[in-house]
């Protein structure tokens, strides 16, 4: 049992929150609120605050005891290295960490729990290795679809606008060990050929390819939007019979790794789900 479980009522209260710009419509809250109740620590609460580049380091320092974590979000995944007094060896391979934590002895250790987010999400979704995977975009997701893709044993092809961003990348990929092949966008049709195509571009960009992808039999559809669901590339996808994972799906096991890393409890994860697509699926249309 952890020591937060173990102690007081007046003692068990902890705080974490989310940050980026814009945040209000994270549903982070909602997941790990609902994980707190369901294993029973009482006094926990997880917001959510705005907060930019420019203002990271001041935030964390006005942090009292109480604080156990941080999940970032954009545009705060660089930058949180920086804040950290320790950085754990898969984020800095990155460049980018989604979390901060608070350490025993003091001060903060940046982690990326969005690579073995991605990870079990694929493994759901009854992927255990690849021999392909094809990234869309080349931006702070797809530094952890690399990451991912080393997991699963995968070469990499990343489709991008822009052949600075593929350049970032690759150094990326020579920190990970992953072997990566830049491609321009207007060969982003071609991703579909990979047993796992994973869109990490925003809301859009990518809608004009669910007309002009041809989709390997049995891959999968991994996107990183979830808001419209389903977008244009997955559902496309889905009429193709690739198996597809989704954004949501992202979210929810990103946020357990964050929810172990913050409480040390084991994560309700049936309740954090059910209540992640509760909100999702009440939100307008």
């Amino acid at each position: 049992m952890s020591e937060q479980l173990a102690t007081g009522p007046a003692r068990t209260a902890r705080r974490a929150a989310v940050l980026g710009k814009p945040i209000a419509h994270s549903l982070s809250p909602v997941i790990h609120n609902a994980g707190y109740g369901a294993a029973g620590l009482t006094g926990w609460a997880y917001t959510a605050h705005e907060c930019a580049e420019a203002d990271l380091a001041g935030f964390v320092a006005s942090l009292g005891p109480e604080w156990v974590g941080l999940s970032l979000t954009m545009p705060l995944k660089e930058v949180a290295l920086e804040v950290a007094d320790e950085v754990a060896p898969t984020a800095a391979a990155m460049g980018a960490a989604n979390t901060l934590v608070r350490r025993p002895g003091g001060g903060w250790r940046a982690e990326n729990t969005d690579a073995p987010g991605m990870v079990d999400a694929l493994r759901d979704a009854g992927v255990a290795t690849a021999e392909s995977v094809a990234i869309l975009g080349a931006g702070g997701t797809a530094r952890a679809a690399l990451a991912a893709a080393r997991e699963l044993g995968a070469s990499v092809t990343a489709y991008a606008r822009r052949p600075e961003a593929i350049e970032e990348l690759e150094r990326v990929a020579a920190g990970l060990g992953v072997r990566l092949t830049g491609a321009a966008w207007d060969r982003a049709a071609d991703a579909g050929l990979a047993d796992v195509v994973i869109s990490t571009v925003p809301k859009g960009v990518a809608d004009p390819l669910a007309v002009t992808m041809q989709w390997r039999p049995g891959a999968v559809c991994f996107d990183a939007v979830y808001d419209p669901w389903p977008t244009p590339l997955a559902a496309a996808a889905e009429r193709a019979n690739c198996r597809i994972v989704s954004g949501l799906d992202l979210l929810l096991a990103q946020a357990v790794h964050q929810f172990e890393l913050f409480t040390h409890a084991e994560p309700p994860v049936a309740v954090m789900r059910n209540a992640l697509l509760a909100a999702a699926g009440s939100r307008p249309s």
